[in-house]
């Protein structure tokens, strides 16, 4: 299908990025998988390169461009299969809030370590007993003169070992009415006593990126800390959710494209009873089907970034795309699994590891029952 979102430039910018993946990223996945984390060194070369953060205003230190370069980004980064090294976690959906929430001073102060890879970026909604339901949140945060006192835990934390800087949910009013209405958003930076980065959690796939625990207990945060005004923390995350789900839902549909490349490269060259397996009509029939559902996504999601780039409100579609598209990988990988047999099951092979990565894919960034939730409420069911 010939795409209508790229230009020149963003083509020269692919290619430049897949140079940079390949000399830099590649050869060290690997490593990263073994240790469960990625370096630090990856974060601060790709910010010298000028891949972190590209959409932050030149006087933060960024280069002022489109949405579009980072949908590059996303869909390199998903062909080489890396899901540990988490740039658009950072670059698209953390480091955003700061941009459009921040005050000036917060914004000269971590954007352009933001941008450099200095600091490293996460985002801690979710805790031990609440996950899509954020109404429900128990970390406080009380004001006590020109700081916050922050109390809590937060669990399944992209980033979490590595972060810098972590925007925390939390209760400056448990007793607003609604409960939504109390919810705010605030800064806090690594080594801020209180602060504590419990253990890696172990999963069952993206084994390089490092998820984690982390524990707040009478932690003193400066009141300049906080993103935007109390209580309006749960406006800030719906207004940036739609991105957020967008940037889930690019890099599945990119993940799904990679694995079809990868069974049809497999099916024409592994032989049954004398011939490619992709001679058999089940085979021929299974990659049709896998290739008609992805170029229906395809054309879906590259609807939506144009229309996300124009500024539409496409919370409704957006939420779509994330559910649809992300069932879709997920059984896309399964699929094309089974064509490699019992090879598919050993992890030296990529198809195994897209197998592990893409099970989660259905769950962050909202469930897919959570998707059909909010798509139901916008349809005024």
């Amino acid at each position: 299908m010939d795409r209508k979102i790229f230009s020149e430039e963003h083509e020269i910018f692919r290619q430049g990025f897949k140079k940079f993946l390949e000399r830099n990223v590649v050869p060290h996945q690997a490593e990263w998988k073994k240790n469960g984390i990625v370096s630090r060194e990856i974060w601060k070369l790709a910010g010298k390169e000028g891949y972190l953060c590209p959409w932050v205003e030149e006087k933060y230190g960024g280069s002022g461009v489109d949405f579009i370069y980072s949908v590059v980004m996303m869909e390199e980064i998903a062909r080489i299969m890396e899901s540990g090294f988490a740039m658009n976690l950072h670059s698209d959906i953390v480091v955003p809030y700061i941009a459009a929430f921040g005050t000036d001073e917060q914004k000269q102060r971590w954007l352009p370590g933001c941008v450099s890879g200095e600091l490293i970026t996460a985002v801690a909604m979710t805790e031990p007993g609440t996950g899509s339901d954020l109404q429900a949140i128990k970390t406080s945060a009380v004001r006590d003169g020109d700081s916050y006192i922050i109390n809590g835990q937060k669990t399944f934390i992209s980033n979490g070992q590595l972060c810098d800087l972590v925007i925390v949910a939390c209760k400056t009013n448990p007793k607003a009415d609604p409960p939504y209405t109390g919810m705010s958003l605030i800064v806090v930076e690594d080594k801020t006593p209180g602060f504590e980065k419990g253990k890696k959690l172990e999963k069952i796939g993206m084994k390089a990126q490092d998820t984690s625990e982390l524990y707040f207990s009478d932690c003193r945060v400066p009141a300049k800390n906080l993103l935007g005004q109390e209580g309006e923390g749960f406006f800030q995350l719906m207004q940036k959710l739609q991105q957020e789900r967008l940037v889930s839902a690019i890099m599945a549909q990119a993940g799904a494209e990679k694995a079809l490349e990868e069974a049809i490269e497999y099916t024409k060259t592994r032989t049954a009873f004398g011939k490619p397996i992709s001679k058999f009509q089940n085979t021929r029939f299974k990659l049709v089907e896998i290739a008609t559902e992805i170029e229906l996504g395809r054309a879906f999601i590259d609807r939506l970034i144009q229309e996300h780039v124009s500024g539409a409100n496409i919370i409704k579609e957006t939420c779509m795309a994330k559910w649809w598209v992300t069932e879709m990988l997920k059984r896309t990988v399964d699929q094309v699994l089974q064509f490699f047999g019992g090879y598919g099951y050993m992890l030296e092979y990529p198809i195994a590891q897209a197998y592990l990565d893409a099970r989660v894919q259905t769950i962050f960034a909202g469930t897919t029952e959570i998707m059909k939730e909010i798509i139901g409420k916008q349809m005024g069911l």
